[in-house]
């Protein structure tokens, strides 16, 4: 059993920008949700049986409140902001798993359900479809892999540690003291991306730097460790047999004539059919 979990806030700003290469900014109102879902049913019709999609509700989570800067939905364009709603509820009436965050986010939501995923024996691997560097965190040996569909690239613990100079549990300790520019945090002063990895390599997480390599800085790198670190331990899976794609809902054409896309309703037909 392969357990796929999709990343659905990054797919719909790839499709909604993917879109406007051939739009000329003329947005259609649910082409990004169309997008998706057709991403989500074309790995259904090749492979998936079990899918799970994470969206950021809100774009807001408690980590806002940690720090000023922390990305927010301010300056999210109208035409994109009016598909969150409804990437949620098409992709549930096509029969999807949808895991919408509010308190939390999307790459907590994922770690979650990998968490969960991964002890279950049944699983041979877990597949996370997302290029957000703090997701590399979640990665597993061979088992819990990062898909960067933009990268072209599958990263198992190896490939992470080639790709950041670190172990995958060593990431949240990478990025705060590196930063993320997409998150809002800016890193610790004088330290880059090589100079990170000696760090981390040679004295461990954080936590066990010597008082002096940080000064004080110190306190700043552990707050951003707590920004990067996903939480694992969302309420959003007590069971992989529940990601298990059994077909669209009655409800899913009526999604299709609103999204103007009525092959997806033949391509949902057609897989659950050949029983994917």
């Amino acid at each position: 059993m392969i357990i796929d979990l999709i990343d659905g806030t990054y797919e719909l700003f790839r499709h909604f920008y993917g879109l406007r290469r051939f739009t000329k900014g003329q947005d259609r109102p649910l082409g990004a949700v169309a997008g998706v879902l057709g991403s989500v049913l074309e790995l259904v019709e090749t492979r998936a049986t079990h899918v799970g999609v994470a969206t950021d509700h809100v774009i807001e989570s408690f980590r806002n409140g940690l720090w000023p800067g922390y990305k927010s939905g301010e300056g999210i364009e109208p035409a994109l902001r009016a598909q969150f709603g409804p990437l949620e509820d098409a992709l549930r009436a096509m029969g999807v798993t949808v895991w919408a965050m509010t308190e939390l986010e999307a790459d907590d939501a994922l770690a979650s359900a990998a968490r969960v995923a991964q002890a279950d024996a049944r699983v041979q691997k877990v597949l996370i479809w997302s290029p957000d560097k703090d997701l590399a965190q979640c990665v597993q040996g061979e088992r819990v892999l990062q898909v960067d569909r933009r990268g072209k690239a599958v990263r198992d613990a190896a490939a992470i540690r080639e790709k950041f100079g670190v172990a995958p549990d060593l990431i949240p300790d990478w990025l705060a003291l590196v930063g993320d520019a997409a998150d809002g945090y800016p890193g610790i002063t004088g330290i880059g991306a090589v100079g990170a990895a000696r760090l981390l390599n040679r004295y461990g997480p954080i936590e066990e730097f010597p008082e002096q390599v940080l000064g004080s800085q110190r306190d700043a790198a552990l707050l951003f460790k707590r920004l990067a670190t996903l939480r694992d331990d969302a309420a959003v899976l007590d069971d992989v047999d529940a990601l298990r794609w059994a077909g669209p809902t009655p409800e899913f054409a009526a999604w299709t004539e609103r999204m103007e896309a009525p092959k997806l309703l033949q391509r949902c037909l057609a897989a659950r059919t050949a029983g994917r």
